[in-house]
């Protein structure tokens, strides 16, 4: 019996001095901490590898950072295919193998848990990311909404998701980018005096819906980055807002673009009243401009920063005289989206050039 023991003693601890010792828990996932533009802190994995975006300016600041492919589910208003998003235009079709995930900035809950992000990216409040992270046990990062082409906020973003993707390299291109960009366009005109800069207006800016003619911008940044007379930026408003038509006749602005968006509207009205628009001087002169809409849902930056070129070599020729509107434009594209699109505004009527009526 002693023997039998012995033996079993000796197989028992040959077995336990073989087994892998446990510390008692799975070794947990690396993780780090970074500060959103909440001013939360949200632990994150050491690499993340798969995201979801949810609301306005997320999943196109992602493309900015060249880092569609982390994206694992789209909002159901980022299916249409259209160009008013370059983002979306240029993506659409991988963005349609996507499970959708949520609706103008609406997380659709379950379909996130299954799509299983490493991290929700989101431009909405922060109580909005504390109570989705409660409840999902998903970290969710906050980015700023941006509105305008040189916003600090703009810049803060890519920062941040230079941070979380772990690209640094791109957003200090990108950072670099729009930096050498804001001071080509303000050098070029800082000796101008303004009385040696003729008065410009932007009709057809959407804000709210469509508008027609009368509606502008105060600050409108193509016109503020090449430091243009925009008569809005007079008028005591802020943003978008409606000017009125007696206003404009009266302070009759030298160059008028129009916005895209508001082509038709104000093709329209000019229908019923062309003698109020050959009233103006730049019909009259023939100076009237398009401008392709770069804000939709937010600001498209890199649309708003081709405007400015082509605003710069319609209002002072002489001091862009190196820049071709189309091939500027095509580089922006190709450093922000990295393919030229110019040509598919051209092939959609929707490009840069005057703008004539008949009466």
């Amino acid at each position: 019996m002693k023997k039998i023991l012995a033996l079993i003693l000796a197989l028992t601890l040959l077995i336990t001095g073989c087994a892998p010792v446990s510390s008692g828990k799975a070794k947990e996932k690396e993780t780090r901490t970074i500060t959103d533009s909440s001013k939360r802190k949200v632990e994150i994995p050491e690499n993340v590898q798969t995201i979801v975006c949810l609301g306005v300016g997320v999943l196109r600041f992602t493309t900015y950072m060249d880092s569609l492919e982390l994206v694992v589910g789209t909002e159901q208003n980022e299916l249409e295919k259209t160009l008013s998003k370059p983002y979306n235009y240029i993506n659409n079709e991988y963005l349609n193998t996507l499970p959708v995930i949520g609706d103008n900035s609406e997380a659709y809950e379950e379909e996130i848990i299954t799509a299983a992000p490493d991290v929700i990216i989101t431009s909405n409040t922060g109580d909005f990311a504390d109570t989705l992270q409660e409840k999902l046990a998903i970290p969710v990062v906050t980015i700023p909404l941006v509105d305008n082409m040189f916003d600090s906020t703009c810049l803060e973003t890519i920062s941040l998701l230079g941070d979380v993707f772990q690209k640094k390299e791109r957003a200090h291109e990108l950072t670099t980018y729009i930096q050498d960009l804001k001071a080509d366009l303000t050098l070029r005109t800082a000796t101008l005096m303004d009385e040696d800069k003729p008065t410009a207006y932007v009709g057809g800016v959407s804000f709210k819906g469509l508008h027609g003619f009368e509606g502008t911008e105060a600050g409108y940044s193509p016109l503020t980055a090449i430091g243009a007379r925009n008569i809005a930026d007079d008028t005591g408003q802020s943003g978008p807002f409606n000017m009125d038509l007696e206003e404009i006749l009266k302070r009759d602005p030298e160059i008028i673009f129009v916005d895209h968006n508001g082509l038709a509207l104000m093709t329209e009205d000019y229908e019923k009243n062309p003698d109020y628009y050959q009233s103006l001087s730049a019909f009259k002169n023939g100076q009237v401009y398009s401008q392709i809409s770069f804000r939709f849902s937010a600001v498209n930056i890199e649309l708003a920063l081709a405007d400015a070129y082509y605003a710069g070599t319609v209002m002072f020729p002489q001091l862009f005289t190196d820049i071709d509107p189309a091939v500027k434009a095509d580089e922006i594209f190709e450093t922000f989206l990295g393919t030229p699109l110019y040509d598919e505004f051209v092939a959609n009527d929707v490009a840069f050039g005057p703008i004539t009526w008949e009466k």
